[in-house]
């Protein structure tokens, strides 16, 4: 890849596209960055905590963790926040978000092997 993606370029090319919903959505992940203050890995580990505390669905993991990692984020970051919110939401929401988080890795490896990512997931 001859230049290295960021979320928020992630984001804003996904929001030229001709979809209203994920437009949408794209804009408020963009103003919900800004709006928070947050340095880029902090915001996504809270972003992983409330996806967590909320028992979201493979596909929630799949785009966070995703510019989660473009942003720098190690799978030890990504641990550790599990391990940190264990207390607070419970040992079976997090045993339960390991394996969806799991699973979206398998579907990224599965999609890469057949050569069916997108060139600016590839990075």
């Amino acid at each position: 890849m001859t230049s290295q993606t960021t979320p928020e370029s992630t984001l804003g090319s996904i929001a030229q596209g001709e979809a209203p919903v994920l437009e949408r959505l794209v804009a408020m992940n963009l103003d919900s960055l800004e709006n928070s203050g947050l340095d880029l890995k902090t915001y996504f580990l809270a972003r992983l905590a409330a996806l967590v505390a909320m028992d979201a669905a493979p596909v929630s993991y799949l785009m966070n963790l995703g510019l989660a990692a473009d942003a720098g984020v190690t799978v030890e970051e990504v641990q550790g926040t599990l391990i940190a919110i264990a207390p607070v939401v419970g040992s079976a929401r997090v045993a339960s978000a390991s394996g969806k988080i799991l699973r979206a890795a398998f579907g990224v490896a599965v999609a890469e092997a057949e050569g069916t990512v997108p060139e600016q997931r590839k990075a």
